[in-house]
């Protein structure tokens, strides 16, 4: 059983946001930080993969939908963001084949919440979208296969954290560690025994400038003033997602 866990989802390859979440007193003292995917696929792939495996087994991998474009545009397919092709061909061959490998999801005991079913999209789909204002009949359509002991579940995926009861329940979506979407900051959460939401500050102007002198992304400096300043709302993350949640 795990008393507390650490879950970051959606690093996005940003490297300052990642390494400020992995400076918190409570990552630190975490039994386990759980990566519910999309790690890589941005402006610092490499540094980002590197800086998590030295981490070693304080860390269990979930793997999400950017996490399995990388492998497939290293394998030739064309991807349609920029980022993405790009940071494939950073990548080495073992970083490669540890994304291959990732499952897509992963069950841990975690004190206070049971079994809990960590994934990046939902259980059956890694791009699938889910919302907090999803339909109680979409919930119950993207949940119809899983076991009846799960009573939480933790996805990522659309980089807007949220926590509510489905049907008795508790859907947890962390946010996003490098490209949230609402407001600045590396969002994530601890689990055990209840369920906290957090929000680590950092210098946001020297991560933005962090990202485009190292990174060797064209585009660097475009992608961090996006993304790492957070220039897209919820609102706006929400009108573009809903159409793709079924209502």
């Amino acid at each position: 059983m795990l008393n507390r866990v650490a879950v970051l989802s959606d690093i996005h390859g940003v490297l300052p946001a990642l390494e400020a979440v992995l400076a918190e007193p409570d990552v630190a003292a975490a039994d386990l930080i759980v990566l519910t995917g999309d790690i890589a696929a941005g402006p610092q792939p490499v540094e980002v993969l590197d800086r998590l495996a030295d981490l070693g087994d304080r860390v269990c991998w979930v793997g999400g939908n950017a996490d399995r474009e990388l492998v497939e545009a290293r394998a030739g397919r064309s991807l349609p963001i920029e980022v993405s092709n790009w940071a494939a061909t950073q990548l080495r061959d073992d970083q490669v084949d540890r994304l291959a490998a990732l499952p897509r999801t992963v069950t841990l005991p975690v004190a206070g919440l049971g079994p809990v079913l960590f994934c990046h999209a939902t259980p059956r789909d890694d791009e699938e979208v889910v919302l907090v204002d999803s339909r109680m009949a979409r919930w119950a359509e993207v949940f119809a296969d899983l076991p009846a002991e799960v009573r939480t579940v933790v996805c990522g995926h659309t980089h807007m954290p949220f926590a509510r009861l489905v049907d008795r329940r508790l859907v947890i979506n962390p946010g996003s560690v490098g490209m949230p979407y609402g407001g600045t900051g590396a969002y994530w959460a601890l689990l055990g025994p209840g369920v906290q939401l957090r929000r680590t500050d950092f210098d946001v102007e020297a991560a933005c400038a962090r990202v485009a002198a190292e990174s060797s992304f064209p585009d660097a400096a475009g992608f961090a003033d996006e993304y790492v300043r957070s220039r897209h709302s919820d609102a706006d993350a929400l009108a573009v997602f809903a159409p793709r949640d079924g209502r």
